[in-house]
């Protein structure tokens, strides 16, 4: 059962959003859940935009181009302005539920040639710890049946509908590819330096 423990207005350069806090119980622990609500999601017949984002600090704060996490955050947040309905569940689940610390020990292995899942198995974790009852639990909260889910991964439709949530249709979140570290700097000191030319 999740718990409501705050909330409040919240504007963004994305629109105005009102701004929840959740925490519940799972496993034995306290998680904690931010949900951005923008609009009427509960009322209407026609389902709700919906994205269940993992927080990736790398990512959605630091820009890092190891990933497309950001992007896939803006993205999400666009496509609801744009709808001006929908709802972004925010997990605190990094690296795919392994943690921060164990996530930029992976990193470490993938610099010696490892892709994710052998890195976290390396690491002695699974492939992808992340679950999805907390959603599910938000989502009967705001009263809601049926979503349009904002992911690529199937994973997150099939804990939907076995929580009960019927997910109406998949909207893919399909951005540019990154360019690589050493690209993106190149690219960088050009635009640097024809701007002091």
């Amino acid at each position: 059962m999740v718990n409501k423990v705050a909330e409040a207005n919240f504007p963004s350069r994305f629109g105005h959003f009102r701004i929840f806090g959740f925490e519940g119980v799972y496993g034995g622990e306290i998680q904690e859940c931010v949900v951005l609500r923008m609009g009427d999601i509960s009322s209407r017949e026609d389902p709700p935009l919906v994205r269940i984002h993992s927080q990736c600090l790398t990512g959605d704060v630091f820009h890092s181009l190891r990933c497309d996490c950001r992007s896939q955050l803006e993205l999400s947040l666009n496509l609801i302005a744009e709808e001006g309905r929908g709802l972004l569940i925010y997990e605190h689940q990094e690296g795919r539920g392994i943690g921060l610390l164990n996530k930029l020990r992976a990193y470490e292995l993938q610099d010696g040639g490892a892709d994710t899942v052998e890195a976290n198995e390396r690491l002695g974790f699974e492939a992808d710890l992340r679950h999805y009852e907390m959603p599910a639990e938000i989502l009967r909260y705001f009263k809601v049946k049926s979503v349009r889910l904002l992911s690529n991964n199937p994973d997150k439709i099939a804990a939907l509908e076995n929580a009960g949530i019927q997910v109406a249709e998949r909207i893919p979140c399909i951005v540019a590819p990154h360019e690589s570290t050493e690209g993106y700097l190149r690219t960088k000191k050009q635009k640097m330096g024809h701007l002091l030319d």
